[in-house]
């Protein structure tokens, strides 16, 4: 059975699927032949989230956006944790997503 319902595939999944369908056919139909493409999305979700936090954490600790910067100013705080984010996603992208 290779439903979506058994499985949580979010933006990454996603991203995922239309990367494979594009640039991997063999993959993306030797997934499909076997029932395991949502699977394998919901794998890649799974850990592109995993990675994602630790890399948030990581890079907020280094870089001092902690509760003190939050209760301090506030605005710097989410600008910081948005580059954060932001950051930690193309390292993602470029891990997970899109090879």
């Amino acid at each position: 059975d290779n439903s979506c319902e058994d499985y949580h595939i979010g933006k990454y999944g996603r991203l995922r699927l239309n990367y494979i369908k594009k640039y991997k056919r063999g993959l993306y139909t030797e997934l499909m032949i076997n029932g395991t493409l949502s699977k394998h999305l919901s794998d890649i979700e799974n850990a592109a989230n995993k990675r994602i936090s630790l890399i948030i954490k990581q890079l907020a600790e280094s870089e001092n956006v902690d509760e003190d910067l939050k209760s301090s100013n506030q605005l710097a705080w989410v600008q910081a944790m948005n580059n954060i984010k932001n950051r930690a996603e193309e390292i993602v992208y470029n891990e997970i997503i899109y090879v």
